[in-house]
């Protein structure tokens, strides 16, 4: 949605980087710059021009002049302005003293109401809520059958009463769905209202004799995020007539500007307080003005992501893999675990919009969106191609073996030599990162790269050197453990020879140093 304004800001800010001191063309000619980009996202021209003002304002200030770098400091208050605009704080859902909390969804037709019923029902059961979906659009055909289908799929209940199309007392339906919740005990009522392909009085008027026969705790406005300006002037029109308490941006994962999302919460003084940025139920959360900030300026969105691993993975399991890294070289770590990872990532969502969560990624954009999700189906059909024992230990894997697997997961047989190849990679340095870190940052404990490193280096290849073959190097350890144990029959501990029937003990002074 917001990739235009994304490039822009960047290219901008990139101009400033370098500069130990900012001159006053130097903030006009970026404010400038920011202007066009705000102006073609379709930003509206008040937001515009209140946003550059204050931007102006604070960067020919003190905060930026006795700044160390200038340029991050002017990034800092680009990034507190879109705060601003956009909210400032994210807005909370208020329930009723007494249940069921009402919540009614209102909007143009199109908007996606009856989908965005369902995502807020399951996110709210996710929440520990009892949600109950109400069907009060009669007109538009299907309406009520759709919200059935989709309160099915979000496994939440629904109270249809009328068939719709055309038949039935919306105002009735709401009103009598109150007692049903009460009756069946749930704790919160979503009612989804009919909308038009325009504002007029009858809708306005069936919109508010629901209102008043429900006195609802919150009245969500759902907008179209593609629609642009007109979504807008359709909120000022529904707010002066109706009144809303907030609003949800739909189809925020489209590729228009989005610039009604920066000028929504400016111009109708209400917040935004959910997002919905995909088709499945589960592409919808709250929304933070925070997050949304910090993605438009490509600095990520990692606490989103955190909480979506949280909700995804379980700590005991997590816990246990961890385990497996950090034992000897990662041996534990199989690809029947690997496989399990995989596809607790991929529970998360796509691949596509877990890499656009980190900071940076708005410059390998264009990787990002040719990204083959299927690549992922693939690694597991290869891997469930194989038997246990391979799973386990997939050194044994031969050219036979090989072929074999690419047969039944229908790949070539190069691609499941590439994977048994990055699977021994990836294990390698999970399990670095596991025991203490990467190697090559000096100063830090158990990361190498330290004084002596080199020399350690040196002396281990003067040695016999170790295969990058994992068959071979599995031959190589078993030799080097048969002449170990050879040696430790005809010696005693460290190799050295046994005295008085001993082994060789250090002397007491040194012990204490011994773990």
């Amino acid at each position: 949605m917001f990739d235009t304004l994304s490039d822009r800001l960047s290219a901008t800010f990139k101009n400033l980087r370098g500069k130990g001191r900012l001159s006053e063309a130097d903030i006009d000619a970026t404010a400038r710059e920011i202007r066009i980009a705000l102006l073609e996202a379709d930003v509206a021209l008040p937001v515009v021009r209140t946003f550059i003002k204050n931007v102006k304002e604070r960067a020919l200030g003190a905060e930026v002049s006795k700044a160390l770098n200038p340029a991050q400091q002017v990034l800092k208050i680009v990034n507190e302005e879109l705060v601003t605009i956009l909210g400032g704080e994210t807005r909370r859902l208020r329930f009723a003293k007494q249940p069921p909390t009402v919540i009614m969804l209102a909007g143009l037709q199109g908007a996606g109401k009856t989908t965005l019923a369902g995502k807020l029902g399951r996110w709210l059961k996710e929440q520990g809520h009892s949600p109950l979906l109400v069907a009060c659009d009669l007109q538009r055909p299907n309406a009520v059958n759709q919200l059935s289908v989709v309160a099915e799929r979000a496994g939440v209940a629904v109270y249809a009463p009328e068939p719709g199309n055309g038949v039935g007392d919306p105002v009735k339906v709401a009103k009598d769905s109150i007692d049903f919740a009460k009756s069946k005990v749930h704790d919160i009522v979503i009612v989804d209202t009919a909308g038009r392909l325009g504002i007029d009085q009858e809708m306005m008027q069936q919109a508010a004799d629901i209102r008043d026969a429900v006195s609802p705790d919150e009245i969500l406005f759902v907008v179209d995020a593609m629609i642009g300006q007109d979504a807008v002037n359709t909120a000022e029109a529904f707010r002066d007539g109706v009144g809303f308490d907030g609003v949800v941006l739909s189809k925020l994962d489209g590729d228009a500007r989005g610039g009604a999302a920066l000028s929504i919460r400016q111009i109708t003084g209400k917040p935004i307080m959910f997002a919905s940025n995909g088709e499945k139920l589960d592409d919808f959360d709250a929304f933070h003005p925070d997050r949304m900030a910090s993605r438009i300026l490509d600095m990520g969105d990692l606490l989103t992501l955190i909480e979506q691993a949280e909700k995804t993975f379980d700590q005991a399991e997590a816990q246990k893999m961890a385990e497996k890294l950090a034992s000897k070289k990662g041996q534990d770590f199989t690809l029947d675990d690997f496989l399990a990872q995989m596809e607790q990532v991929r529970k998360m969502g796509s691949i596509s919009k877990l890499l656009g969560m980190l900071p940076g990624m708005g410059q390998m954009k264009d990787q990002i969106n040719n990204l083959d999700e299927r690549d992922v189906d693939r690694t597991a059909a290869i891997i469930k191609s194989m038997t246990p024992g391979e799973r386990q230990d997939p050194t044994i894997i031969n050219g036979s073996r090989r072929a074999r697997i690419a047969r039944g997961s229908g790949v070539e047989v190069s691609a499941v030599k590439n994977l048994v190849e990055r699977f021994f990679e990836a294990r390698k340095m999970m399990s670095r990162m596991a025991q203490g870190g990467m190697p090559g940052m000096p100063g830090m404990p158990g990361m190498g790269g330290g004084p002596g490193r080199a020399k350690k280096k040196q002396k281990q290849a003067k040695g016999k050197q170790r295969s990058g073959n994992p068959m071979k190097r599995k031959q190589q350890e078993q030799e080097a453990a048969a002449r170990r144990a050879a040696a430790a029959e005809a010696g005693g501990a460290f190799g050295l020879p046994q005295q008085g029937g001993k082994d060789f003990e250090l002397p007491d002074e040194f012990k204490k140093f011994m773990g």
